[in-house]
C-alpha cells in the first residue's frame, strides 16, 4: 500500500502545479453555470405543473457539477495511459514490481483530485455570495453534509473504476477515441450530467435506476441538496459499495485476461 500511496500524492502535488489551466477552467465553469441556471429559471417560471426539484436543489444541483466536473465526468482522461497501451510502452509497466490494476487506480485518482482541489474552492466561494435565486445553498442539516461527502468519495472512487473499462477496452481496439465516444455519451446522460435524473421521462430513470453512472454524480449531489433524505442515501450507500466490489473484481479479471494477450512488437 505505501506503494500506491506515494504514487498518489506524487501525482496528486504534480497536478497542482497546473494552475494557470484551473483558473482558466474556473471562469468556464462559472459562465456553464450561470447560463443553466437561467436556462431553467426560465424552464421553472413557465411550468404547468411543480417540477419534480425545487429551484433551490437544482441550483446547488449545477453549482457542485461545475465546481466538482473534474471528479465526476467521464471525459477526464489520462492520454498518457492511452499511449502506453496504443504504442506498445506498456511492456515497461508490465516490468515493474507492482500491481497494474491498483497502480493505475492510484494515479487516475490523483489525478482528478489535483484538478478539482484547484477548481472547486474559488467556485464554490462564489457560488455562495451571489444573489438569489443564483447562489448555492447548505445543506439541510451536518449530518447530510457528512453523507454527502462519503457518497462523494464512492462516487469517485466508482467513477474510475469505470473509467477503468475505457482504458481497457484499447487493448482490444487499439484506438481510444471510440471508447472515449461510448463512455462519455452513455456514461454522462445516465450521470445526470446533460439532464437531472428527476427532470427526465419515467422510462429513463428507471433506466437510469439499474446502471451504476447515477451513483457517481446525481445521488451525492441530490444528498446534499436534501432531495434524497439521509435515511434513503444509506441504501444508496451500500448500492454504491455492490457496485464498486462488482466493478474493480471485474475489472482485475478483464485487466488479467487482455494482458494475457498482448503481443508487443519492436526492439
Amino acid at each position: 500500500m505505501r506503494t500506491y500511496y506515494a504514487v498518489l500524492r506524487l501525482r496528486l502535488l504534480n497536478g497542482l502545479q497546473y494552475r494557470g489551466a484551473a483558473f482558466a477552467g474556473v471562469a468556464t465553469q462559472f459562465c456553464w453555470g450561470s447560463i443553466y441556471i437561467m436556462i431553467y429559471e426560465a424552464f421553472y417560471s413557465h411550468a404547468g405543473s411543480p417540477p419534480p426539484m425545487t429551484l433551490k436543489e437544482l441550483v446547488a444541483y449545477i453549482w457542485l457539477q461545475q465546481a466538482l466536473l473534474a471528479l465526476i465526468v467521464l471525459w477526464f482522461r489520462d492520454n498518457d495511459l492511452f499511449d502506453l497501451i496504443a504504442k506498445g510502452n506498456i511492456a515497461y509497466e508490465l516490468c515493474r514490481p507492482f500491481d497494474m490494476y491498483s497502480f493505475w487506480f492510484s494515479k487516475l485518482i490523483a489525478q482528478r483530485l489535483s484538478a478539482a482541489f484547484l477548481r472547486s474552492l474559488p467556485i464554490l466561494f462564489i457560488a455562495f455570495l451571489i444573489p438569489k435565486p443564483y447562489r448555492m445553498s447548505l445543506p439541510l442539516s451536518f449530518l447530510s453534509f457528512i453523507v454527502f461527502v462519503v457518497t462523494l468519495l464512492l462516487a469517485v472512487i466508482l467513477l474510475v473504476a469505470i473509467s477503468m473499462f475505457m482504458y481497457l477496452s484499447v487493448f482490444i481496439t487499439m484506438s481510444p477515441t471510440g471508447s472515449l465516444l461510448m463512455f462519455n455519451l452513455i456514461g454522462e446522460f445516465f450521470a445526470g450530467l446533460v439532464v437531472p435524473i428527476p427532470l427526465m421521462p419515467n422510462g429513463l430513470q428507471r433506466l437510469a435506476n439499474v446502471l451504476p453512472f447515477r451513483y457517481t454524480m446525481d445521488f451525492p449531489f441530490r444528498v446534499y441538496s436534501g432531495q434524497i433524505p439521509v435515511e434513503q442515501a444509506l441504501y444508496g450507500i451500500l448500492i454504491q459499495l455492490a457496485w464498486l466490489i462488482l466493478l474493480v473484481g471485474f475489472g482485475r479479471v478483464t485487466l488479467n485476461k487482455v494482458l494475457a494477450k498482448v503481443v508487443v512488437q519492436g526492439g
